[in-house]
């Protein structure tokens, strides 16, 4: 099954790529990787603010997280025209907008970890990753994502 018939059969439509907020760009290829700058947890097409720990629980973070991974295949989608190029999703890099003492990043990190093995499956999905904890993301968003990926 393609990418694409995978994301149909969940209801994801990919959004277009967002404008930067400042300077820099969506995406870089050098070689075989793209690497994707940082995408922010959006909910109704504004950011989803908040902080982990103090008024957001884990499973709202793990739920941004997941939106953060379908603007991350939009993206993707525009750096490399076809989603099925993709061979490896290399690594993730997650911060999360928490207190001092919220220690379950990785759990919220998963609603981004799992997306991507279900649309692209374990040999090509899984990935290596880090999860931090930090005291703000720009614009007050729960999380940010960035991606590297390895094309065919």
């Amino acid at each position: 099954m393609s990418v694409y018939d995978k994301l149909s059969q969940m209801g994801i439509t990919l959004p277009p790529v967002a404008v930067p907020a400042a300077a820099y760009v969506p995406f870089v290829q050098t070689g075989n990787l793209v690497f994707l700058s940082g995408h922010i947890a959006k909910k109704d097409g504004k950011p989803w603010v908040g902080q982990l720990g103090k008024n957001l629980q884990t499973e709202e973070g793990k739920a941004a997280a997941r939106a953060i991974a379908i603007d991350l295949m939009g993206t993707l989608h525009a750096a490399v025209g076809d989603l099925n190029r993709v061979k490896r999703i290399v690594k993730l890099m997650s911060l999360v907008n928490s207190t001092g003492d919220f220690t379950e990043q990785h759990l919220v990190t998963n609603g981004c970890s799992e997306l991507f093995g279900e649309v692209f499956g374990p040999q090509v999905g899984a990935h290596a990753r880090s999860a931090f904890g930090v005291a703000q993301i720009p614009l007050g968003a729960c999380v940010e994502i960035e991606l590297i990926a390895e094309l065919a």
